[in-house]
């Protein structure tokens, strides 16, 4: 995201919610190739000199327009890590975990990224760098601090661990027939467990 107030009123909060809600709906419906600047400033009722001064490109702005509907209070901060049980942690966002992955909405926007991978590289490259690595970090901190539970293995290679829970997921909500909310809760209980990071109530 490129910021270029300076000086001046401050952001609306409004606003920029508004233009984020316009690109991930263009970028769901018509994927990169159908979605611009002018489009999004349409949609979200603003001058598109609105949306460029906030997004100097529509690859930043559809990017973060993702990242906020993907990680919507469930990624957990480096203090929660710190101070809470694994577990706990998973237990505290697993739920709403579970509903965003079932949503046809979640299904739509895996698809479109996954093609955007090769069609248009410069947008997951953009969202790598500045949205998946911060996360991922945060997921190494996460299974460090349960091998040192003694949950996962001294061992673990935990770039391994963090490829196979989010490809787990992937390929899940893309099958053919994919999983209710419910569903999908127990899939993601089964997929921690098998990681180390969950553990089933006795």
């Amino acid at each position: 995201m490129t910021d270029r107030r300076g000086r001046g009123r401050p952001r609306d909060p409004e606003t920029d919610a508004a233009i984020l809600r316009a690109a991930l709906e263009l970028f769901i419906e018509g994927g990169v190739e159908g979605t611009s600047m002018e489009q999004i400033a349409k949609r979200a009722g603003v001058g598109k000199l609105t949306v460029y001064r906030r997004w100097s490109t529509k690859e930043d702005l559809i990017a973060q327009a993702v990242e906020q509907t993907v990680s919507a209070d469930l990624v957990p901060s480096p203090a929660d890590i710190a101070e809470l049980d694994p577990q706990q942690i998973i237990e505290g966002v697993i739920e709403a975990a579970a509903q965003m992955t079932a949503s046809p909405a979640f299904r739509a926007l895996v698809a479109r990224m996954m093609g955007a991978a090769v069609s248009h590289p410069q947008l997951m490259e953009v969202y790598w760098r500045h949205h998946v690595l911060p996360r991922r970090e945060l997921a190494a901190a996460l299974l460090r601090r349960a091998q040192q539970e003694g949950t996962v293995a001294a061992d673990a290679d935990l770039d391994v661990l963090i490829d196979m829970m989010a490809g787990a997921v992937t390929w899940r909500v893309l099958q053919p027939n994919p999983p209710d909310a419910a569903g999908m809760l127990d899939y993601l209980k089964s997929v921690y467990r098998q990681v180390g990071l969950y553990r089933p109530p006795r």
